[in-house]
């Protein structure tokens, strides 16, 4: 990886020098099908044509291609040796004129990692799909590139396929002549250019706006998936929330979408939710249900579609100069996917969503020691590839959704309007936001910048209340901290909220108000007086970014009442709260497992309960001391098989809580029964036992040794799917045998035969919280082996080790002064392996504490 990656420095001396009038770009796929030929990787060939111009003529500069071989190098018409001017990664280029045309002709190969361009084989039917996935730097995997962001150019593919195919771009295509041919793209980045190829089931439809100047957009929508999903792909729904998404971003961002068609591919073995490419959108096909599903899994999808589809403004038709300012997509994405599917669509409780689920990532990921700015140093394309994280997507849009309160929704909205205006098909850095947002709101935009945009770590707000002898408020007031290591106190608009019970029992808000908290501490002037409340929630209403704490009579409260909140956002907040606490070892884990066994049945919203789920199961594994775990573990198994026998046959929260018991069932009794429901013995009423239900109970028989690997083969004959295969691996990993893992670890680390998606399901079935002790002596082995690792394979398959692999499971200190002797032996280690490293043990101190917090409050 290193020799493949590209400096900040470069990419601006570059951009300097350069500027890019357009990319010709020819593929032969047609050796995807058929034996591949000869020994090495298959290949396809790739021809390039780029046209540009040089600032400096007789200045060198270079292009990126990494292929297996390059055929020829011509430039201005003179022919290159490539042996001499091709590394493996760079073509150095010399002598430039003022003009310039190069000609790439190389064997590029085809992927198994999902980095290019990824060749997928259907077990089902033996079919070959393609598709391409470059973000941030891997359309250099596919065609000879200026691989970064600002050199801007149109595109025009023209692409030969198997007899059969069809091949979609980001333009609109024809088959002429045996070739597909392209219409040129707009100017856009290297990233988001795409081409998807193969037997695709293909839906079309279209979407249609009038506006008030009497002109017409047409816009050609389609949809498409592998054949063997076609029977579960509900494109109808994709279209509905699609068009819903269109008339949104049209009506608020007064610029028609400037890219014709919009295609939406749902594509095996995909490593992101998705990916914006203008015309030709990418999305893991999970989100295709093959079984039943609940709610939140088809707001998750309508979330997506709405983020990529924000990104046809902010990202693609405007784009960052380099990936310092990457949030100026990824933040504005994700506020507005969630921002228009609450106006736009039937999902209008997403903010909720997006306090418990998406904060939730931002708190994390705030904590770390790798925290940065929402404006981040991104000094490589290895940093780059690392800032995809719960800063750059959920604190950035959580900033955002309070910069929204700041100044106003309509100047918010006319800011976006005169930036894409001003800076359509160009590129911007975090100045060009605030200016046009300064011009609409009237506000200074650099002091909020500097608090929100130019410095980490999240604060956290306690109200403290002082009582009088009669029981009202003499004073409330909102104190802020902040950790030592990011030590910067914000201003925070925020909502404050009381509530006591109702005569029903209910525990309701009767007083609220909004307060600019500054400072250590703020006094909420406008609540003295009132009636003294059993609850105070600071940042009601989740108006700004913070950790929320507890007064110690409000948290008493919570613990006696907590399911008696009758707001579904307020009740959200507390559990996020509470999780906070959890995790940063100021409630034990044992208390919140308790609180979830006494509460979570009441809860509503289903996205909310399936985090609650979540969390409760992580502080078994990894918070609770591990002399309670086995009780806890028994807790939690007989608390959620109660709630599954308590809840309505064949609603989604029996279905919910009938997931939660297969990943907590461990007693003979509790596996017995699940047994029974695979097999039809059992029945629970209105549990209907799908396939996707048949394997996840599968995956906790196999983890205790209950099925073996026959049985595992005749599961997978009866789904022989590429869905059913990825399970199958990953139980056949779970299986309790030090054989197993042994060949498990081989799979992964000691071979690069698995695809990404293989190698990502033998991970999870490898790391088994129930098998410390058979999976204990692989924590020196993975010391031992994850410098290799990263220097030898994809930067995404690196990625999936090092992160996966960690030894957290051995929670003891011994571990931690592993990973710590690890850093002080590698201090020349990549940068972004050391990141890594320092994350996972940042991890595992957290739950080391949280353990001692645990056993503490035991005793």
């Amino acid at each position: 990886m290193p020799g493949e990656n590209l400096s900040r420095d470069e990419a601006r001396e570059r951009a300097g020098l350069l500027s890019v009038d357009g990319y010709e770009v020819a593929l032969d796929l047609r050796s995807a099908v058929g034996d591949a030929s000869g020994e090495g990787p298959r290949t396809f060939r790739s021809v390039t044509t780029i046209r540009f111009r040089a600032g400096e003529p007789g200045a060198a500069t270079f292009v990126d291609l990494i292929a297996p071989s390059v055929t020829a190098v011509s430039l201005n018409g003179e022919d290159l040796d490539p042996a001499a001017v091709f590394d493996g990664s760079r073509i150095q280029l010399e002598g430039l004129a003022e003009d310039n045309e190069l000609v790439v002709d190389a064997r590029c190969a085809y992927s198994r990692t999902g980095e290019g361009m990824h060749r997928f084989v259907d077990p089902e039917d033996g079919e070959v799909y393609l598709y391409t996935q470059y973000e941030p730097a891997d359309a250099r995997r596919v065609f000879a590139t200026f691989e970064q962001p600002d050199l801007k150019a149109p595109y025009r593919f023209s692409v030969q396929a198997p007899e059969g195919w069809t091949v979609w771009s980001n333009g609109a295509g024809e088959l002429v002549d045996g070739v597909w041919q392209f219409a040129e793209t707009k100017p856009i980045s290297t990233y988001i250019t795409a081409v998807v190829a193969g037997p695709y089931h293909y839906v079309s439809d279209t979407y249609e706006r009038t506006f008030e100047d009497g002109s017409k957009l047409v816009v050609p929508l389609g949809a498409m998936c592998r054949k063997g999903l076609a029977p579960y792909f509900d494109s109808e729904d994709v279209f509905l929330v699609t068009k819903q998404g269109l008339d949104f971003f049209h009506e608020n961002f007064d610029y028609p979408y400037p890219f014709g068609k919009y295609d939406q591919a749902f594509v095996p073995e995909y490593n992101l939710g998705a990916m914006e490419n203008p015309g030709m959108v990418t999305f893991r096909e999970e989100f295709i249900f093959r079984g039943k599903v609940t709610q939140a899994s088809y707001e998750r999808r309508a979330n997506v579609i709405l983020h990529e589809m924000a990104h046809m403004w902010f990202g693609d038709l405007v784009t960052m100069q380099w990936w310092d300012d990457l949030w100026l997509k990824e933040s504005f994405a994700d506020f507005m996917g969630a921002f228009s599917m609450v106006e736009a669509t039937r999902f209008t409780n997403g903010w909720i969503t997006f306090a418990n689920n998406r904060k939730s990532w931002a708190y994390r990921a705030d904590q770390l020691p790798s925290t940065h700015p929402v404006t981040a140093d991104i000094r490589d394309l290895e940093d780059a590839k690392l800032n995809f994280d719960g800063i750059t997507y959920a604190k950035g849009a959580s900033v955002l959704k309070q910069l929204v309160a700041y100044v106003g929704r309509d100047a918010f909205l006319e800011g976006a309007r005169r930036y894409f205006k001003r800076h359509a098909y160009g590129n911007t850095r975090l100045g060009d936001l605030l200016s046009v947002l300064e011009e609409t709101s009237g506000r200074d935009m650099a002091s909020w910048s500097q608090a929100w945009l130019q410095t980490a770590g999240v604060n956290s707000l306690t109200p403290q209340v002082i009582l009088n002898g009669e029981g009202r408020i003499t004073e409330l007031s909102v104190l802020q901290e902040a950790a030592e290591s990011h030590p910067v106190l914000r201003p925070h608009r925020v909502a404050v909220g009381l509530y006591r019970r109702t005569p029903e029992g209910s525990l309701e808000r009767y007083a609220r108000a909004e307060v600019d908290v500054d400072g250590p501490r703020t006094v909420v002037g406008e609540l003295a007086g009132s009636e003294a409340p059993e609850l105070v929630l600071v940042n009601d209403d989740d108006l700004t970014y913070c950790k929320i704490r507890f007064d110690e009579n409000s948290l008493a409260t919570l613990r006696e009442r907590l399911g008696e909140i009758t707001d579904p956002l307020a009740r959200a907040l507390c559990w996020s709260a509470l999780w906070n606490l959890t995790r940063d070892a100021l409630m034990p884990a044992r208390d919140f497992v308790d609180l979830v066994l006494r509460f979570a049945g009441r809860e509503s919203d289903i996205g909310v309960l399936q985090m609650l789920h979540a969390w409760a199961r992580s502080a078994l594994v990894h918070y609770a001391d591990p002399g309670w775990r086995e009780e806890g573990g028994r807790l939690l198994a007989e608390g959620a098989l109660r709630e599954l026998r308590l809840a309505g046959p064949g609603s989604q929260h029996q279905l919910t809580w009938a997931r939660f018991f297969t990943s907590v069932a461990s007693s003979e009794a509790d596996l017995q029964l699940l047994r029974g429901l695979l097999e039809g013995t059992g029945k629970i009423d209105g549990l209907d036992v799908d396939q996707e239900l048949r394997w996840a109970f599968l995956d906790t028989l196999a983890t205790y040794g209950v099925v073996d690997e026959g049985v595992l083969a005749a599961e997978l004959a009866r789904d022989d799917t590429a869905s059913g295969k990825r399970h199958q691996v990953r139980c056949l990993a779970a299986r309790p045998s030090e054989a197993v893992k042994a060949q498990s670890w081989a799979q992964v680390v000691e071979s690069d035969a698995l695809s990404n998606a293989l190698v990502e399901a033998t991970i999870a079935g490898f790391q088994q919280p129930s098998q410390r002790g058979l999976t204990q002596p692989y924590a020196q082995k993975y010391f031992a082996a994850i410098e290799r690792v990263w220097d030898q394979r994809s930067i995404q398959i690196g990625m999936d080790v090092v992160r996966g692999l960690f030894p957290s499971l051995q929670d003891s200190p011994a571990t931690l002064e592993a990973t710590d002797a690890w850093l002080a032996a590698h201090e020349e280690a990549a940068p972004a392996l050391r990141r890594l490293v320092l994350e996972a043990r940042d991890d595992l101190a957290r739950a080391l504490r949280a353990q001692a917090c645990d056993g503490a409050g035991a005793r």
